[in-house]
C-alpha cells in the first residue's frame, strides 16, 4: 500500500493533538505502520500549528514535504489558504469555514482575505468546506470542533463508523465522550 499523508493545521488551543491522537489510534487498529508527529509552531492559542499523520504499509517518517498530502484538515480558513502547496494534485482540503484572525488583522495591518473556498477552488483545489463551529456549537461544546472535523474526515476513508467511533473512546475522557461522540457524527453526516 502506497502511503497516506494527512496534515492537520489550526491555531493553537483548537485540539489538533487529540485530533492526531484519534486518526493515529484508529489507524494502528487497522494494522497501519503510523507515524505521527509532534505539533509544530506556536502551540500557544492563537499561533499556527501543523501536525502530521502518515500511514501505510512502512512509513519511515512522520514529515510531509510540499506536494505530498492526500488530505488536509484545517480548523480554520486561513491555515487552509496557507498550506494549499502542500496538497497532492488530487488531494483534498477538508476545512472549517470559521476564520481566526491573526495578528496582523487584529493590529489592523492587514485585512483577512475574502472568498478563500472559491480561491482555492478557482486553482483546481479540491475544497470539502463545512462550519464546523456550528455544528460543534451544536454538540454542546464550540471545543468540538476538531472532532467535527474528524467526523467529516471519516467520510474520505473506508473504515466503519464503529472503528473511529472506538479510537474516540479510546482518545477523550469518559465524561466527555457523549459529547465528542454527537459532534463526530454531526460532523460525519454534514
Amino acid at each position: 500500500m502506497e502511503t497516506k499523508n494527512i496534515m492537520i493545521v489550526g491555531v493553537g488551543g483548537q485540539g489538533s493533538l487529540l485530533a492526531s491522537k484519534l486518526l493515529g489510534r484508529l489507524l494502528l487498529s487497522r494494522g497501519y505502520d503510523t507515524k505521527v508527529s509532534e505539533v509544530h509552531g506556536m502551540s500557544q492559542r492563537g499561533g499556527s500549528v501543523v501536525t502530521y499523520v502518515r500511514f501505510g504499509e512502512k512509513v519511515y517518517s512522520p514529515i510531509i514535504d510540499k506536494g505530498e498530502a492526500d488530505y488536509i484538515v484545517s480548523f480554520e480558513l486561513l491555515e487552509a489558504a496557507r498550506w494549499t502547496e502542500y496538497l497532492k494534485p488530487h488531494g483534498v482540503i477538508v476545512t472549517n469555514t470559521q476564520q481566526v484572525n491573526p495578528m496582523p488583522v487584529i493590529t489592523g495591518a492587514m485585512e483577512y482575505p475574502q472568498n478563500l473556498v472559491e480561491t482555492m477552488q478557482s486553482a483546481g483545489i479540491r475544497v470539502d468546506a463545512i462550519d464546523a463551529l456550528k455544528l460543534a456549537e451544536e454538540a454542546g461544546s464550540s471545543k468540538a470542533v476538531n472532532i467535527v472535523l474528524m467526523g467529516h474526515l471519516s467520510r474520505h476513508f473506508d473504515f466503519t463508523e464503529e472503528e473511529w467511533l472506538e479510537a474516540l473512546r479510546q482518545s477523550v475522557p469518559a465524561k466527555f465522550l457523549e459529547l465528542n461522540q454527537k459532534a463526530f457524527t454531526l460532523g460525519r453526516n454534514a
